[in-house]
């Protein structure tokens, strides 16, 4: 999977369709408003279990969301808007940011970001080549 806007690296992303919005690991994660728009400021490390190819971005907060993580624990999230690419599909997507220190992969897919673009086969994995990366 890429995220075009933000990496050049491709990630390795989870599709949870319990999850409605997709998340994405932000390391160093600070948000802050500069002429009235709110802007979030983290590093994204795309290869998991790697500090390789980090990459320092910017983007714009569209809003904040309440998201339950599976533990039960409420947590307030900013959120982005960007492309991602799926294949050879590309389309906007909102994210949430946040740690996901403890999980196995750095981005997890809601059902917001495939629902009427594509199946999901809970029994399959990588059925679309893998992006061009390092």
């Amino acid at each position: 999977m890429r995220l075009p806007e933000l990496t050049g690296t491709p990630i390795k992303a989870k599709i949870d369709t319990g999850a409605r919005t997709s998340s994405l690991h932000a390391f160093d994660l600070s948000v802050t408003e500069k002429n009235g728009k709110t802007w979030a400021k983290f590093e994204i490390h795309p290869i998991q279990r790697s500090k390789r190819d980090r990459t320092a971005v910017r983007a714009r907060v569209r809003g904040y969301k309440k998201v339950r993580s599976s533990t039960g624990h409420t947590q307030r999230r900013p959120v982005i808007r960007t492309i991602i690419g799926i294949g050879d599909v590309e389309y906007e997507i909102d994210i949430t940011l946040t740690s996901r220190d403890e999980m196995g992969f750095r981005m997890l897919l809601g059902r917001a970001a495939v629902q009427r673009r594509f199946l999901v086969d809970p029994g399959r994995s990588f059925l679309h080549p893998p992006p061009d990366g390092p």
